[in-house]
């Protein structure tokens, strides 16, 4: 029985018979995603050495989750900038990196998973698994399995990036409500980048022009507006997050958003330093092009 995140690579049906129509991805599963969205865009905003200052301790490696990581570029390239390493540094530095970082990525479409395994420069720390992050038992037999090659029960990072309007749409209120308490249970520091609400009147447009029916939950949603806002009091106030820093927006208007598990009334010196160097970071955008 193959490993639900396997390691190697793999061949299977052909891409071209399950691609989904482009524009009409039910759950954001479009085929060429990094085409209209790439991951330069997102990765130039987060500060050098952000990692390091996270996590200054000993302990390696550190675990790091994605969640809906399409077919594995945005995965690859926070890899890279997060250790510091060049485009050109694939393969042969592997195990070296493998020790500082390893990283499980996930995605509902088991195509971009298969492109991913393929196409990953880092088979050995990058896991990439097919997995419907909403099916309990399924995610649970997943992380947990990963969790437990490294004996650990929490991931020190996740990655949630343009993922929560597929949640919110497919899932309703309900549904991201779960899923952002999974998320905040689950990881020590959470990278988020919502989606704005002109993005859900976008996806629901893109159905109908196609003859799709439209998501089940859109006109029934009370979570809507500043989704920056929304998901922003949701982590911190019902799921005890602490908001770090935003990185700023990107070309298409999506914040990048830091937040960390376990909220004190005071902040302690380590975390005290961490804000002051983030604050740094971004007002001199030292390390990361404006």
């Amino acid at each position: 029985i193959a490993p639900p995140f396997p390691l190697g690579r793999s061949t299977h049906a052909s891409e071209a018979s399950a691609c989904p129509e482009p524009g009409a991805a039910p759950y954001g599963n479009f085929p060429n995603y990094s085409r209209f969205h790439p991951a330069e865009d997102r990765v130039r905003l987060l500060p050098r050495g952000l990692l390091r200052s996270l996590f200054p301790g000993p302990e390696r490696p550190l675990l790091g989750l994605d969640v809906g990581c399409n077919s594995g570029e945005l995965s690859v390239a926070l890899y890279r900038h997060l250790l510091g390493l060049q485009e050109s540094q694939g393969s042969l530095d592997e195990s070296a990196a493998g020790k500082d970082l390893n990283l499980l990525c996930c995605d509902i479409d088991p195509v971009l998973i298969e492109r991913a395994q393929q196409c990953s420069p880092f088979p050995a720390s990058i896991s990439f698994a097919k997995l419907d992050i909403m099916d309990c038992s399924a995610r649970d037999s997943c992380l947990s399995s990963y969790l437990r090659r490294f004996g650990r029960s929490t991931f020190d990072i996740g990655f949630c990036m343009s993922v929560t309007m597929w949640i919110h749409l497919n899932h309703g209120d309900r549904g991201l409500l779960e899923f952002l308490a999974f998320l905040s249970s689950m990881c020590t520091y959470l990278l988020m980048e919502p989606q704005p609400w002109k993005c859900y009147r976008a996806a629901a447009r893109r159905l109908r022009r196609l003859g799709r029916s439209d998501f089940e939950h859109f006109r029934a949603l009370a979570i809507n507006g500043d989704m920056v806002e929304r998901i922003t009091h949701i982590l911190t106030k019902d799921c005890a997050m602490e908001l770090v820093c935003c990185f700023g927006s990107t070309a298409w208007d999506r914040s990048l958003l830091l937040f960390k598990a376990g909220v004190s009334p005071i902040p302690n010196q380590w975390d005290s330093r961490v804000l002051v160097w983030l604050w740094s970071m971004h007002q001199s955008r030292l390390g990361f092009p404006g």
